[in-house]
Formats: C-alpha cells, structure tokens, sequence
C-alpha cells in the first residue's frame, strides 16, 4: 500500500544512513568519480539510480559513496516494487553499513508485506521482519545528526517519522500472525509517533479493529482518513473499500 518517493527527502536520509553514524563526510577521489556521483543523484526514474549507482560501485570500487549508492538501490527497487531485489540489495547495504537505520525499515516492512499466513516459513520470514524493526529503533537512540546544521527540531521529526515505521512493520507482523490487538497497538503507536501520521497507518489500523471485531472503531478511523480533500486518490480508493469491509462485518454482527 505505501510507496516511497525519491527525491531530496530520500537523498538527504541515504547520507543519514553513513553520516549520522560518525563516520568522516564521503568525499569523491577524483573528477570522473564525481561526475559518476552526480548522475547517480540526479537520475531522473528508479531504473536509472539503480544503473548510475552499480556504475559507480564498478567503476570506484573504494569509493565513500558505496553504502549510499547501495541504499539507493535498495529504495528503487522498493519504488519499483521489485522485492527479491530490495532483499539483495537491502542485505548488501548492511554489509557495508550495518547501522544503517533506513535500509532496515525498508528490509522490515518490505518482508512483513510479502509474508503470507499459509507460507512454511511464515515464522522465520516475520521473526527477520521484527529483528529489523527493532534493531533500526535501537540505532536510532545512538545515531547522530547527518549534518550539525540539521535544527535539532527537524531531526527529532525525522527520528520520530523513522520510529513509526518500525512500529507499523511490527504492526504488519502482528497482522499476519492474527495478533489484532498487538496490531491495534503498534499501529497506533506508529500514528502517535510519527511527526505527519500517514494514513496509510490508519488504514492498517482499521482493518486491524474490523477483524478483532472492533468495526465501529473502524468506520471512524476510516472516516477521519477520507475527510482530507487532498488524500492519495488510490488511498481513497483502499480506505473505500476497508470502510466496506466493516460495514459488512458491523451488519454480520447484528
């Protein structure tokens, strides 16, 4: 249901992934690296980063940007919905950062999506999904600003945004698992938390309270989410249908 964008956000949180570890600020070793660099930020679509980075990762084998341009191919794979390629290149950005927060969000949520009830592996799948979760969350309590001249507000905003996600992934496990009011829990964790709530959350929510029996809960929180004019035309259409969904299961109730 959620999709990332890229742009100067995704840009600005793939530094964070190095840089707000206390590692030295990578800096290209030459004219050509840097020209290679700045294709790679400037690529106009996923397939592109994704080129421009295994470019440089050729090219500049001891290159400062390796576990950037990894993570920018972790996050257009996830653009693309290419998730066997968000596992293998998710996995590769750890390798070379493995505190990097942002890639195990991605690694979580994108796991806890593709898990299925009936899958034999369901538990290993969804303990990975959960380890991720919550090892982002402790490297978040030590990660530094990517920049000292990042305002104290907005980092905190941002650590707040990179916390709620971990609480919706553990919340999509729970979900799977039929643990509804766990779900109930972490997905209204995750709406409190985030800086900006995103109502793809409220929607997870909301199917958690239609299947623990809760739809009247459902219904407003539905409700809450369609009453913004400026919601995601296909947001709408998904809260539609789960409003549906618990209207069904209000009047099977009666």
């Amino acid at each position: 249901m959620k999709m990332i964008s890229f742009g100067k956000l995704a840009a600005a949180l793939a530094l964070m992934g190095s840089l707000a570890l206390g590692q030295k600020q990578p800096q290209a070793k030459s004219p050509k690296e840097l020209e290679v660099l700045q294709a790679m930020f400037n690529a106009p679509s996923p397939d592109a980063r994704i080129t421009a980075a295994e470019n440089l990762l050729s090219k500049f084998a001891d290159t400062d940007f390796k576990s950037i341009a990894l993570y920018f191919m972790t996050v257009s794979a996830e653009e693309k919905g290419d998730f066997e390629k968000v596992i293998v290149y998710g996995e590769r950005t750890l390798e070379a950062d493995p505190k990097n927060y942002a890639t195990m969000l991605i690694l979580s949520r994108n796991i806890a999506q593709k898990t299925r009830e009936f899958d034999l592996d369901k538990e290993e799948k969804l303990a990975k999904s959960e380890k991720y979760a919550k090892d982002a969350m402790a490297a978040l309590t030590t990660a530094a600003k990517p920049r000292p001249d990042l305002p104290d507000d907005q980092w905190a905003a941002a650590k707040k945004d990179f916390e709620a996600q971990a609480h919706e992934a553990l919340g999509m496990a729970a979900m799977i698992r039929k643990k509804h009011d766990v779900a109930i829990k972490e997905f209204q964790t995750a709406i409190s938390t985030a800086s900006q709530p995103d109502p793809t959350s409220k929607i997870r929510l909301a199917s958690a309270f239609t299947q623990s029996g809760k739809p009247d809960d459902a219904i407003k929180t539905l409700d809450e989410v369609m009453a913004d004019p400026q919601l995601n035309p296909a947001l709408r259409q998904a809260a539609q249908s789960e409003k549906m969904k618990a209207a069904q299961a209000k009047g099977a109730a009666k």
